[in-house]
């Protein structure tokens, strides 16, 4: 059955990955994740595909961070959450009708790139969630 949104978890301190869903399969570090945080977070939620972190804090992960990682198959990604408010849901949902745009997009054989640059204003996601959005969705059965 096909999942109508995607949810990205968004999660503002360390603290709060005790608490998580372990359910989560896509989460926001809104935070400079340390390889305790990750190792912590991927124990927490075993099925994991994808953890987004702010660019300023993308070239400061550990290369034993991403080997684990690499390990369990979870993809790191670089980006932001614009105008989110926390506060008022603890989720960013990515809406089915950009979903289905991305994918449409990329069957028509348009090339990530051009697709990222043509959504990340619209949807206000990252170039680096597109591409996982890509993806995902283009290699589901």
């Amino acid at each position: 059955m096909e999942r109508l949104n995607m949810k990205l978890r968004i999660i503002s301190s360390r603290d709060e990955i005790r608490i998580i869903n372990s359910n989560e399969k896509m989460v926001h570090l809104a935070f400079r994740p340390n390889n305790i945080d990750l190792l912590e977070l991927m124990k927490r939620c075993p099925g994991l595909k994808a953890i987004q972190i702010p660019h300023s804090y993308y070239k400061t992960i550990s290369d034993a961070s991403l080997v684990l990682m690499n390990i369990e198959s979870v993809e790191l990604l670089a980006g932001d959450v614009w105008g989110h408010r926390k506060d008022l849901n603890e989720y960013l949902i990515i809406d089915k009708t950009i979903i289905k745009e991305i994918i449409s997009l990329a069957k028509k054989g348009a090339l990530a790139e051009n697709i990222a640059d043509q959504i990340k204003e619209k949807a206000r996601l990252s170039p680096d969630l597109i591409n996982y959005i890509i993806k995902d969705k283009t290699t589901e059965h």
